[in-house]
């Protein structure tokens, strides 16, 4: 079976994760993924071409809308007729042109994939994600969700029946503990003894670094034994940047970037502070319970089925700062990493093991049941 998938951007982001584990996860035998991305640079690229897919690159709508048409009718006349299945992975309904060009041009099974539950971009964009909401049934032939918040993001209620549900499965062993690791990190950045509070996700509004700072400077001034890495990049760096210079804790917090060893990082992290405005069921959220750290998420906002380990805690972002400072020492006291094999047992009940979900996903691809 050959499937289109659409999601994969220059980003090393949740979305193109998802849709690797998954790729990584199939029988490639008998399950063929090609890419069509509209960025220039594609993330995990060199490895895609290692397992067998094809990219193919169409322009960014945005940039140039007569190019993106011309390049759209071009890609799916000359191809449309070689695939099964198409699936769009997205965060938002501003544009489902991928949906509406393969049936057009007769892709037989046509997959929406909700990836968020809000909109993170313009107002145009929101209300372009509220018009094809009332339509994306005309396009698309399987309408599949990350979380139940995703779902009521994407899909009217007389869709709801037909929404299938995909969890953002891992491969556990990966992002498991390693003391090796964490020595090594650690040794490398000078923070032998220090407390360290990590997060991994892309520098944006939505991420909500700008109060995970603001709580880490309330620990600080209480506890100086103390250190913020903040994992990944993005439109907000700057920002970010400015606002621990203002703290005076630049020789505290570490801006480590893209890192194509995330377990490792989070080996070397004492605890995971996760305050986002928004989200989906976060892989960066599932990695870190994967690696056994205690969590401290956005109560209300992180869905509640990310819960995989005790150490989990939630919290809402109606508290100050300076209470969920005062939260975190108290998790700092109480609370310590999950053991391995409870981890591994908590995931697969829960599931979030990549290798029974790769089965599921191969058998929803061929048209069995939920």
């Amino acid at each position: 079976m050959k499937i289109l998938v659409f999601g994969i951007t220059e980003n090393p982001g949740g979305i193109e994760s998802v849709i690797m584990n998954y790729y990584r996860g199939i029988d490639r035998d008998r399950y063929h993924f090609d890419f069509l991305c509209n960025t220039e640079i594609v993330a995990y690229e060199e490895e895609i071409r290692k397992l067998g897919g094809t990219i193919y690159r169409i322009p960014a709508r945005s940039r140039d809308f007569r190019a993106y048409r011309k390049a759209m009718d071009s890609f799916f006349s000359a191809h449309a007729s070689e695939y099964d299945a198409i699936w769009v992975n997205i965060c938002s309904l501003a544009n489902i042109d991928y949906l509406i060009y393969a049936k057009k041009y007769g892709i037989p099974k046509r997959i929406i994939h909700s990836h968020n539950s809000q909109n993170m971009d313009s107002r145009l964009r929101g209300l372009l994600h509220k018009f094809n909401k009332l339509r994306i049934a005309k396009f698309a032939t399987d309408f599949w969700t990350c979380s139940d918040e995703s779902a009521q993001w994407f899909y009217s209620s007389r869709l709801m029946p037909k929404v299938v549900s995909i969890h953002n499965a891992i491969d556990i062993s990966r992002f498991a503990f390693s003391e090796e690791a964490r020595e090594r990190i650690r040794a490398s950045i000078n923070v032998h003894d220090a407390y360290v509070i990590g997060n991994v996700g892309r520098l944006h509004f939505q991420k909500n670094q700008s109060f995970l700072i603001d709580v880490f400077q309330a620990v600080h001034q209480k506890d100086r034994n103390t250190y913020l890495i903040l994992v990944g990049q993005g439109p907000d760096q700057e920002k970010l940047q400015e606002k621990v210079h203002a703290y005076g804790l630049d020789d505290s917090v570490l801006f480590a970037g893209v890192q194509s060893n995330v377990p490792e990082w989070l080996s070397a992290f004492d605890c995971f502070l996760f305050p986002s405005l928004f989200e989906g069921v976060s892989l960066s959220g599932l990695e870190a319970q994967a690696n056994g750290l205690p969590v401290l998420a956005s109560e209300g906002v992180i869905p509640k089925e990310l819960k995989v380990n005790e150490n989990m805690e939630f919290y809402s972002l109606e508290h100050s700062a300076e209470e969920w400072a005062e939260k975190l020492l108290a998790m700092k006291k109480n609370s310590g990493r999950i053991d391995a094999a409870h981890i591994e047992e908590s995931m697969r009940k829960q599931g979030y093991d990549i290798r029974s979900e790769a089965a599921r996903l191969e058998r929803l691809f061929a048209g069995g049941q939920k």
